[in-house]
C-alpha cells in the first residue's frame, strides 16, 4: 500500500451528528436548571420541558408567566410578569 495513492477517509456527518444538546433553563435571567434533550428539540417542546421543571416552578410560586424565550439548542429564558404594590 502506497501512501500517496491512498484515499482520504469520507466525512459522515451522522457520525459527528449529536443526539443529545444541555438546554439551560433560566428564570428571569438566572440560571434555574439544566436539561438533557434531543437535539432536534422543537420550541414548543423545549418551552413544555423548561416549565415543567421542578426548579422552575419552585421559582415561579404563583407568579404568571410572561413569555418564555427559546434560544434553538442553547437556552429557555422564562420571563415573569414584574408586580408592583
Amino acid at each position: 500500500m502506497d501512501t500517496f495513492t491512498t484515499k482520504w477517509p469520507v466525512w459522515e456527518e451522522a457520525d459527528v451528528a449529536e443526539e443529545t444538546i444541555t438546554l439551560v433553563v433560566q428564570v428571569d435571567g438566572r440560571v434555574r436548571d439544566k436539561l438533557t434533550v434531543p437535539a432536534g428539540i422543537g420550541e414548543d417542546e423545549a418551552r413544555q420541558r423548561a416549565l415543567e421543571c421542578a426548579n422552575v416552578r419552585r421559582q415561579l410560586d404563583g407568579r404568571r408567566v410572561a413569555r418564555a424565550i427559546y434560544v434553538p439548542g442553547r437556552l429557555v429564558n422564562v420571563v415573569t410578569e414584574s408586580t408592583t404594590t
